[in-house]
């Protein structure tokens, strides 16, 4: 237990002025400990009561984490009697999601909010939810919901799953309404969405691939990266999303009739799925020894490797970026890009119904927006059609 007494002459910085959290059991279970308040001019004992958490691995565990990050916190100079006002920045993100869910439905019940907006907020919730989970490092605290996390979600809402730029517009504005409820009730600071910018919804964001530019990735990854090669390959051939293709398992994948399952589980449109494997991907894939691994194992965890864990979508789009910067190619190329030239080049060689149904996409007219200018294609019947005119 450390106290204020200190050495004749000792400089106040010297001073400790708290005891480190020790959790305590028994009738009841909590952590505490002692902090110098400046305003009464003693020390007083702050306490977390844990009795409402019922399975005691559970107490342990949260237990851990308080004297953990308490303890950080008094050694960074924190007092929560100087700064009780920004307790609530260290409540757990699932509990703050929790109850705006609660509020949500709250004010839905009441008639405050429509039924159908109340779905829409507690949809995108949900999207955010998964978005944490799936990521190497989940955040813990609502303080670590800074501009920085929101703006990578944002980024794997219109990179990730392929929306458009209204869709990532439309989930700024709900966070930018989830802050200023965050901020209202004291977890942040302020509402620093405002300081990210919508994107215009005409705006290009990305760009087929040249057939050029295309040969030049493919020898310059035959060259450093095999394995993140076969990753563009999949992107090129199969047209499965990132996100999907993270959770992708060698399961998945038949190799007889080369084709590969999309469960409902995670595509995009919640439907199971299946894709064709060209013939180039399963070489390739025998080369690599990707299928010397068992069946469990994710296509691409770390490195790109077969691996048991999961790993974060984002692994593709960062990895790309390294590579188009090394290659000098332009922004508008991205890791996504693949998808947009393998769909162009499917439909010119065998049709936009073939590459419609590869691609998964429930019209013909969400596949034609892959296409642009002179990649755009006509059905050959068209050319040699005998009409009565």
């Amino acid at each position: 237990m450390f106290s204020l007494k200190t050495r004749k002459g000792a400089p106040l910085k010297e001073i400790v002025t708290y005891t480190l959290p020790k959790l305590h059991t028994g009738k009841n279970w909590y952590v505490d400990f002692q902090c110098y308040d400046p305003v009464d001019g003693r020390m007083r004992r702050k306490k977390y009561m844990l009795d409402s958490i019922e399975k005691v691995s559970d107490r342990r565990k949260r237990a851990a984490e308080i004297i953990a990050l308490a303890t950080e916190r008094l050694r960074n100079g924190w007092n929560p009697w100087a700064d009780a006002s920004s307790d609530r920045q260290y409540a757990r993100f699932t509990d703050v999601t929790a109850l705006y869910t609660k509020y949500i439905n709250k004010l839905t019940v009441s008639g405050t909010l429509k039924k159908k907006t109340a779905y829409d907020y507690l949809s995108r919730l949900n999207l955010l939810l998964e978005y944490n989970d799936s990521r190497g490092l989940p955040i813990v605290y609502i303080y670590q919901f800074d501009q920085a996390y929101m703006s990578d979600f944002l980024d794997y809402i219109l990179l990730d799953r392929d929306a458009t730029a209204r869709t990532r517009n439309n989930y700024r504005t709900w966070l930018s309404a989830f802050c200023t409820w965050l901020a209202e009730k004291k977890y942040i600071e302020s509402n620093c969405v405002e300081k990210i910018k919508f994107l215009s919804e005409g705006e290009k964001l990305r760009s087929a691939f040249t057939p050029q530019d295309l040969a030049r990735l493919k020898e310059y990854l035959q060259e450093t990266n095999a394995h993140f090669l076969l990753a563009c390959m999949m992107e090129y051939y199969t047209f499965i999303r990132p996100d999907e293709l993270s959770n992708i398992r060698l399961g998945d994948i038949n190799i007889r009739e080369q084709k590969v399952f999309v469960s409902s589980a995670i595509s995009k449109n919640r439907r199971d799925g299946m894709v064709g494997l060209n013939d180039s991907l399963i070489r390739m894939m025998i080369q690599l020894g990707t299928f010397d691994n068992v069946s469990s194992c994710y296509l691409f965890g770390k490195d790109f490797k077969p691996s048991e864990k999961k790993a974060d979508s984002r692994i593709f789009r960062d990895y790309f970026n390294k590579v188009r910067a090394f290659l000098r190619f332009p922004r508008c190329y991205q890791f996504y890009s693949l998808k947009d030239s393998g769909i162009r080049d499917l439909a010119n060689a065998a049709g936009i119904v073939v590459a419609r149904d590869q691609a998964r996409h429930s019209d013909v007219s969400t596949t034609n927006k892959y296409l642009k200018g002179n990649s755009l294609t006509v059905h050959e019947e068209t050319k040699h059609f005998q009409g009565e005119l």
